[in-house]
């Protein structure tokens, strides 16, 4: 390459400028620790010439299994200065999983937080890695890693860090390398990995260009759309203040405490702060934007935010292939035109949208097809898989799998889903995974996942099995199947026996009838969907 051409900026290298502008600024709380600009960044450049120095280099994928910590911020930051894919795992899935994942993605080094030492050691064994590096010597990390995984695996990345010069370091990311890497479902059993590029992740997030400064809430996990909201907090001039899980309560008092300006929840979860009994006694006032997204939500539930909250909602409609798509505005959440509150908003800038039907065919406004994009987002393709990214990149647009349709203002709205998709807390469950592994039980005949909502319109997981002549297999031994093989994410809410599965016209399981059937499962938020 030519001496003289301009070195690529990462976004990393974006977030550690505006950290080096107010140095003594506060840009991470955590359980009451403060970490100033100047601290991250130093942390930062700290891990990235300590991962170097343990072997890693451009162009390797680091997977990060690790909570909400500062640590975990600075390490994802480290890795994409070195010009690493990064990986990081939803902590819900199962040991098979997430062993599956790291094989996957070719995964070189994994870095855990000390809360997950026991996985880290599970996984060690399982998947050739060359390094396992902790964020922290916390207690009990080095007896659940073990000694006879090897001098690499259960290392303290701060404390190595803390070894290293914190002084600047250039960023080594070429614009095409792989930045990030998502992984989603996929009906073969194989999982489709999306990745995106670090020269799409240089425009950072929302326009946050309002007055004021950002104090943004990260409640759910920092592996979804809450890291992206952290990226954008940081690059502003922001501060984050992380909370290690959503719940109601504790996210209302963090609110008044921070003074929180900006969050991002699934709609299920703004439903439980509105329902919460302090939420009228909480002082919400700081709120600037209120980001939802992810599922479908009720426009007569968001009716009711608007009258509690104020004009701060803001609904963001995307896919990790796609990048964002479009977005209804404070200023469309109008009470008084509930059928503003039932659209995805309008396109956002720089993105194409068209509609087309079964045979490619673009559609007039108001008629329903499949939703296509183009964008400078839309991922570079699966990890991989050039038969599968060809299907859904296809001369140049995205097929979102999404049905629905443009009206003649440009709102988008969409109605359905192609994907058989289940959108939990936390994740995505996939029906055609969790059908393989409920069939594969000696007395399953067959099955049907379906997505039922509860009263807040959270999805959750109901299984429908016909089982063999004469078996006896009931609902929890199936339940302790699926969470031993999938993880509690999959785990089922509820599941019917029925004596056979009604059909389709097409003679495929009618899901539409069987979700009509359902009784919506109630219940606690189970473990691995916050």
């Amino acid at each position: 390459m030519d001496d003289t051409t301009e070195h690529f900026r990462s976004h990393v290298e974006e977030i550690l400028d505006a950290l080096e502008k107010e140095p003594g600024r506060e840009a991470l709380v955590h359980r009451g620790r403060l970490v100033s600009a100047g601290e991250l960044r130093a942390l930062v450049y700290g891990m990235a010439r300590a991962l170097r120095s343990q072997g890693v280099r451009r162009g390797q994928t680091v997977t990060l299994l690790s909570g909400n910590l500062p640590e975990t911020i600075a390490a994802r930051y480290a890795a994409g200065l070195l010009g690493c894919a990064v990986n990081h795992l939803y902590a819900g899935l199962s040991a098979d999983v997430h062993a599956d994942i790291l094989r996957d993605v070719e995964t070189r080094t994994l870095i855990v937080d000390p809360a997950h030492g026991a996985r880290a050691a599970d996984l060690a064994r399982r998947v050739a890695l060359e390094r396992v590096l902790v964020l922290g010597g916390g207690a009990g990390v080095g007896p659940d890693l073990g000694p006879d995984l090897g001098p690499d695996l259960g290392l303290d990345l701060v404390g190595l860090a803390a070894e290293e010069s914190g002084e600047v370091l250039a960023g080594s990311a070429h614009p095409q390398d792989i930045c990030t890497i998502r992984h989603t479902g996929g009906t073969t059993g194989h999982p489709k990995a999306i990745c995106t590029t670090f020269e799409q992740c240089v425009s950072i997030g929302p326009d946050w260009s309002e007055e004021g400064r950002v104090r943004a809430l990260v409640c759910t996990t920092l592996a979804h759309a809450a890291g992206l909201m952290a990226d954008a907090a940081l690059h502003r001039g922001g501060t984050v203040v992380l909370l290690d899980e959503f719940e109601a309560g504790a996210v209302l008092a963090t609110i008044e405490r921070e003074r929180i300006s900006h969050t991002f929840l699934l709609p299920p979860l703004l439903y439980q702060l509105m329902d919460h009994p302090e939420v009228d006694r909480t002082d919400t006032s700081s709120l600037r934007m209120l980001t939802y997204g992810g599922c479908a939500s009720s426009p007569t539930r968001l009716a009711a935010a608007v009258r509690r909250f104020g004009p701060v909602l803001n609904q963001f409609y995307g896919q990790n292939e796609a990048g964002g798509i479009s977005m209804l505005s404070p200023q469309d959440h109008d009470p008084s035109r509930p059928e503003l509150l039932r659209t995805a908003g309008k396109i956002m800038e720089g993105v194409e949208v068209v509609v087309r039907d079964a045979e490619g065919r673009h559609l007039p406004a108001g008629e329903h097809g499949e939703i296509c994009v183009r964008s400078p987002h839309v991922m570079k393709g699966y990890w991989k898989q050039p038969e599968l990214t060809a299907e859904v990149l296809r001369d140049g647009w995205l097929h979102t799998g999404d049905i629905g349709f443009v009206d003649s203002d440009g709102y988008v709205t969409i109605v359905d889903r192609l994907k058989d998709m289940i959108v939990v807390v936390g994740g995505h469950v996939y029906t055609v995974e969790l059908e393989d592994v409920l069939n594969s039980h000696p007395q399953v005949l067959q099955s049907a996942v379906l997505g039922v909502p509860d009263a807040n319109l959270m999805e959750r997981v109901h299984a429908v099995v016909v089982r063999t002549p004469g078996a006896d297999v009931g609902e929890e031994e199936l339940r302790a199947m699926v969470l031993d093989r999938k993880g509690a994410m999959y785990e089922p809410a509820s599941i019917d026996f029925v004596d056979a599965l009604p059909l389709t016209d097409a003679g495929k399981p009618d899901k539409k009838l069987l979700r009509g059937r359902a009784v919506a499962p109630v219940g606690s938020i189970r473990a691995g969907e916050s």
